[in-house]
């Protein structure tokens, strides 16, 4: 995706700072002969943190900074006296940000909340001063802890994107055009499968004030969760809507049969996504009458709550508002 600045996917090359030395400084003043040890301890080396950040809604700060290093700790000295903590590094990511470790593929953590700060590295502690080793049969040690050190590591940053309702479908399935009409998102639409290469978000206003939040996911394809066409690119998307909003046009060969190939990518790539609430719209309905609607009922897949619509002529959009916001009532 030459030239876009959607990033939802970075590598990172993090080091945390190294804890200060312990001081094994003894007291000297002019008139105490014996002052004894009072070295202090090191500082702490300094953390790498993440911090969720509401304004951010991609990873593209990221791309050309992969090499993060945190602060060292400053050695102790003399009286006791600690030395500086390393400065802490903050790294501000959108919410839905998961961190793995980029050998392994273990997820590390995740960051779902504006503000939520959680520790990605952690500094090295500082070594403690020698005063800390004074015994009754040691009255002057003369060592001191040396700082520890800090860590390093490669990570993978993922975005997955937050959503109420995530549209799910075939390329051209309509599902751009819905979100441009039902929000105020401006998606690019075009008579042309993936004309979405990237996730595309809108507020979704209901009535009374109420809204929700969609999300227009490039479609998908048959081994979509084996990286074919866009693959698990967008199909990490999906994982963190609440509802499932699948879209087959009215003119498909087989609504049934395109229903399931929809479903069973989603349980290849991750079953879970079986648990979530679900709706079925069939879609570019501007030119069917009530009697072909009824019809089309009888071919319609069984288990999952259908409504017909067309984004152009307003068919069942308000309707299909209603049950959406109804359904995320239930599920939360």
């Amino acid at each position: 995706m030459s030239g876009s600045n959607f990033v939802d996917y970075v590598k990172i090359f993090a080091r945390s700072g190294n804890g200060g030395a312990g001081s094994a400084h003894f007291r000297r003043e002019k008139f105490v002969a014996f002052g004894g040890p009072d070295g202090g301890d090191g500082g702490r080396g300094g953390n790498i943190i993440l911090r969720g950040n509401s304004h951010y809604w991609t990873l593209i700060h990221l791309k050309y900074q992969r090499h993060i290093f945190a602060e060292h700790g400053a050695a102790g000295s003399g009286a006791r006296s600690s030395g500086k903590s390393g400065a802490d590094i903050y790294i501000d990511v959108p919410l839905g940000t998961v961190a793995r470790d980029a050998e392994t593929g273990e997820m590390v953590l995740e960051i779902t909340r504006d503000g939520e700060e959680k520790i990605l590295l952690q500094g090295g502690r500082g070594g403690l001063g020698n005063w800390h080793f004074k015994t009754s049969t040691n009255q002057a040690p003369r060592y001191a802890q040396p700082g520890e050190a800090g860590t390093e590591r490669a990570f993978v940053l993922e975005l997955k994107i937050l959503a109420d309702v995530g549209l799910v479908g075939f390329p051209n399935a309509g599902k751009s055009t819905l979100l441009s009409v039902v929000s105020a998102a401006k998606p690019k639409i075009a008579d042309y499968a993936f004309t979405t290469l990237e996730p595309n978000l809108g507020i979704v206003q209901v009535r009374d004030g109420l809204s929700f939040v969609m999300a227009d996911i490039p479609g998908i394809i048959e081994g979509a969760h084996e990286g074919r066409g866009i693959g698990t690119r967008f199909l990490r998307h999906i994982e963190r809507n609440s509802i499932l909003l699948f879209m087959i046009p009215a003119d498909s060969a087989d609504i049934r049969a395109e229903y399931a190939i929809l479903l069973n990518e989603l349980e290849l790539y991750n079953p879970e996504m079986l648990h979530k609430g679900r709706l079925l719209a069939i879609t570019k309905c501007d030119m069917l009458d009530g009697e072909l609607i009824g019809q089309m009922r009888q071919l319609l897949p069984e288990g999952i709550e259908s409504v017909f619509i067309s984004s152009v002529s307003g068919l069942g959009i308000a309707e299909l508002k209603d049950r959406l916001w109804s359904l995320l009532q239930e599920n939360n």
